[in-house]
């Protein structure tokens, strides 16, 4: 099924006018089997797509706690093979929340393009985010996944102007992800009044549904994204309840799955309010 997974989300939430609530987690933060409970939570916990990033040693784009996040994966022996293994199993009980990877272009080139792309649909991915492959250089990897059936998903930022953002929509599929914030994740808070209008125009020039992160951090927050943007995504908030469980030996699952449910619930309930007034 792949990307269409993504397609039938996005097209079942605009009829019911409503944004969708992107949830990040790293496979195998703290370790394989808590990221599993956290993953297989995560839809009843009212997440509608869900970002699931793969460790890699030097993450450029992340923040302090998503830069942990990594740390702690990778300490577990988390490897690409055992992140879809993930999938796989996730998908034992689920075959309609699409599933995003998300990470960095080394582990792909180590895995192989074609390889990764064929175990990769075979498990269950329905997209792929891969922050620091530039359009010029994506070719071989878009061949690939396109075979496949998975969906490329490009990243484009407050600095990528008009003819930039040509290039950007090349070849991509699912959705746009806008970065709300010049910076990496979790270091600053959106500014809607900024996010609106980039919105409409990245939503104009690639005909595709635009979900907005790195700089959602509460439920507040979520809810004046998912009234201008088609999604609200967030990851270092849900990886911070991670930490906090660990450093105070609470059950961590549990932790991460009550905060999704808040920020589900404000994304959910943001448009709905506003057409009640």
């Amino acid at each position: 099924m792949t990307k269409a997974r993504i397609d039938a989300r996005f097209t079942a939430l605009k009829a019911q006018n409503r944004a969708a609530f992107i949830a990040y987690i790293m496979a195998g933060d703290p370790d394989l089997e808590q990221s599993f409970e956290i993953l297989s939570g995560l839809p009843a916990a009212g997440a509608d797509l869900i970002e699931l990033g793969f460790p890699f040693s030097d993450p450029m784009a992340e923040g302090v706690p998503i830069q942990k996040a990594a740390l702690r994966s990778l300490a577990a022996r988390t490897t690409l093979h055992k992140t879809l293994d993930l999938v796989r199993r996730f998908r034992t009980g689920d075959q309609a929340t699409p599933i995003i990877l998300m990470g960095y272009l080394n582990p792909l080139m180590t895995y192989g393009f074609e390889a990764f792309a064929t175990d990769a649909a075979e498990a269950g991915v329905d997209g792929c985010i891969i922050v620091d492959c530039p359009p010029e250089e994506a070719d071989p990897l878009a061949d690939a996944l396109d075979a496949s059936g998975v969906a490329l998903i490009r990243l484009t930022a407050p600095t990528t102007d008009d003819a930039r953002l040509k290039v950007v929509a090349r070849r991509t599929s699912g959705f746009v992800y806008y970065v709300s914030v010049a910076g990496v994740t979790g270091a600053k808070s959106a500014d809607v009044g900024s996010v609106a209008p980039a919105v409409v125009r990245v939503r104009a020039a690639t005909g595709l549904p635009v979900a907005v992160g790195f700089g959602i951090k509460t439920p507040e927050g979520a809810a004046a994204v998912a009234r201008v943007a088609d999604a609200a995504v967030v990851g270092s908030a849900l990886v911070e309840e991670i930490a906090f469980a660990l450093a105070a030996h609470e059950g961590v699952a549990s932790k991460v799955l009550v905060k999704a449910s808040r920020l589900a619930d404000a994304v959910h309930a943001a448009r709905l309010a506003d057409s009640a007034v």
